[in-house]
């Protein structure tokens, strides 16, 4: 009985640890928006000093709230002009994208709404979901999460594109985990949408 009763409990821990998940996550922006910051935050729960990505960072990252036990592999692309082309061969077959923003840097934001609909425009980027961080929150003069996305253009991705802008900041972590979470439910939701698509075929 002992080991009938423990071979039950061996199956349903095999169950739970073969349900989850590792998710590809690729994350852009313009340089300096503080993308390696965010990503190693996220690793290590901790603020590490960085210097500018010339190609890529990829790290394993655990989900912690309601996603618990799944993981997202987060490639972190440079943004430099010249590292921008490459950005196309990260995202293809990619679940979702991450795109950083510097929300005092007005300057760029129209640089990065150019980015962020080349990348979202992309036939291989057709509906995967996008997280916008809208980073650097904790200085003065940054837009709140509802003027990025108004300057951004977003609500041009409506039906398009299942997205959220949500307030960060990198150096204390801050908005970052809620953020996953979020991402997540989004990429859950759009592979439910994709069954349904299937089956009205």
């Amino acid at each position: 009985m002992m080991g009938s009763s423990f071979s039950k409990r061996l199956q349903s821990l095999i169950d739970l640890v073969t349900n989850y998940k590792t998710l590809h996550i690729v994350m852009l922006g313009l340089d300096s928006a503080g993308k390696t910051t965010a990503l190693y935050r996220l690793k290590f729960d901790q603020y590490l000093n960085t210097v500018p990505t010339i190609g890529f960072n990829c790290e394993k990252v655990k989900l912690n709230g309601k996603a618990k036990g799944n993981s997202f592999l987060i490639w972190d692309i440079g943004g430099q002009d010249k590292l921008r082309p490459l950005w196309r061969s990260y995202t293809r077959c990619t679940d979702g994208i991450i795109f950083v923003i510097d929300s005092v840097d007005e300057e760029r934001l129209e640089e990065a709404k150019m980015e962020l609909m080349r990348t979202a425009k992309s036939p291989e980027n057709s509906r995967v979901p996008i997280l916008v961080l809208a980073n650097k929150q904790d200085l003065p003069g940054a837009k709140d999460a509802n003027e990025i996305a108004r300057l951004l253009g977003l609500s041009d991705l409506n039906g398009k594109h299942l997205w959220h802008v949500q307030s960060s900041c990198s150096v204390i972590g801050e908005g970052l985990d809620e953020g996953l979470d979020i991402l997540y439910d989004l990429i859950t939701e759009q592979k439910r949408l994709n069954k349904l698509s299937k089956i009205k075929r």
